[in-house]
């Protein structure tokens, strides 16, 4: 995967904010020109993978610490090039850090957030933000608006799973916005009063089970998952017949997929099986990959340093995850220097909280310059184990300290912080 956005070096500052790394937030307000690169930075999105990576609170933080003005943000979402871009990530970072400013306390960036909403190419995606702010003051006379532009499927979407004042200010003075409110409520209770069950699964044997689902017809994922709640070693045949033999071939079907769902619940049963899987290439060698990463022993670690070693120099970042588990797992020490090696150079935040615990299980001598450098990180998940773990000084006390308090860090960081500080 690839954004098409070319980072600079890991050893510059600008490569460095690119990647999310918590060194560049550190270095920062010591370097002239930080700013500049911060705001490229929100502008031509950095992200590997823009699904799973996070950049917009470690931007917003930057922001604040540098005292930087909103304006070239805004400036970047009202460009002309918005009415024509397709690309449908274009704005999708600045909007998340105008959001993170205001959760900061710079409410000054909720002015450009609103007037995207309202005349931008991407406005869903600032409603929904400014929505999840919960502040009604900030999306007063919106809802006329918003209930104009969505049909009724898309005013369902705009409904948070839990209360929320922006949506019940709204259904106040919106019929349509009440009764999409009204639907979701009425889903959310029948789902809960619903159970859903494979009728008839229980009574049919291994074989019976599995003929249905080599039949891929209807009934076979649930047979399926049904063979594998029973952790039946005949899951791990079908495996082999639904999944890609080699990397040409082509992805996982839903039962393979789903396949691969039901062995997540099985143990050491499936090593010698994975062992194979995980020797060859295709759908299959992931599926070994990852249930050695979870139950594999020291006999598989030159494989699984074969495989990261292989990862890291092709940058195929996601293909290193499965190898950087188990090899933490496994407390590898011959793996320390490709994992140090992969913090920086990573393009994958995502990829981080995993190095990281490996790290501290593997090195915790080691790992310390990494966890205090954590504490920055961009990655939720590195903040959290860096928070689990650092050592306690001046600096890092003060870091936990406005982890732990900041509304706008995540939920688990923050208990982490506030964990860390009474120890």
């Amino acid at each position: 995967m690839s954004n098409g956005v070319v980072l600079e070096s890991a050893d510059t500052l600008h490569g460095q904010l690119q990647r999310g790394l918590g060194r560049a937030a550190r270095r920062a307000a010591d370097r002239r020109g930080a700013g500049e690169y911060v705001y490229d930075c929100v502008r031509r999105d950095p992200r590997w993978d823009h699904q799973c990576e996070s950049r917009r609170l470690y931007y917003a933080r930057l922001m604040v610490d540098l005292e930087m003005p909103a304006g070239p943000v805004a400036a970047h979402l009202f460009d002309p090039s918005d009415l024509a871009d397709g690309d449908d990530w274009r704005v999708h970072l600045a909007l998340g850090v105008l959001a993170d400013l205001v959760r900061l306390s710079r409410r000054e960036a909720a002015a450009p957030l609103r007037r995207y909403a309202e005349e931008g190419a991407h406005w869903f995606d600032a409603v929904e933000e400014l929505i999840v702010l919960a502040d009604p003051s900030l999306t007063v006379g919106l809802e006329d608006l918003v209930a104009a532009r969505c049909d009724d499927a898309d005013l369902e979407m705009l409904i948070p799973a839990r209360g929320n004042p922006v949506i019940e200010t709204w259904a106040a003075r919106q019929p349509r916005i009440a009764a999409a409110l009204t639907r979701r409520r009425e889903a959310g209770r029948a789902a809960r009063r619903t159970v859903v069950t494979a009728p008839g699964r229980d009574g049919q044997s291994e074989e019976e089970l599995l003929e249905v689902a080599r039949g891929r017809g209807e009934g076979a994922l649930a047979a399926i998952f049904e063979l594998g709640r029973r952790r039946t070693l005949a899951l791990l045949d079908l495996a082999e017949e639904l999944l890609p033999r080699e990397d040409h071939d082509p992805g996982p079907s839903r039962f393979g997929s789903a396949v691969r769902r039901a062995l997540r619940e099985y143990g050491p049963e499936t090593l010698p099986r994975a062992r194979v899987w995980a020797a060859g290439r295709g759908g299959r060698a992931e599926l070994g990959l990852s249930i050695l990463a979870r139950y594999g022993t020291r006999q598989d670690v030159p494989l699984l340093m074969d495989e990261l070693r292989t990862a890291l120099e092709g940058h195929e970042w996601r293909a290193a995850a499965n190898p950087v588990v188990g090899l933490g797992r496994l407390r590898a020490g011959e793996a320390v220097p490709l994992l140090k090696s992969a913090w920086t150079e990573t393009a994958y935040a995502y990829l981080r909280p995993r190095i990281l615990t490996a790290l501290t299980r593997t090195a915790p001598h080691t790992a310390e310059a990494y966890t205090i450098e954590g504490l920055w990180d961009c990655e939720e998940g590195a903040r959290c184990e860096a928070a689990r773990s650092v050592p306690l000084t001046r600096e890092t006390r003060i870091r936990l300290q406005r982890l732990h308090h900041d509304p706008a860090e995540e939920t688990d960081v923050r208990t982490a912080a506030g964990a860390r500080l009474i120890t």
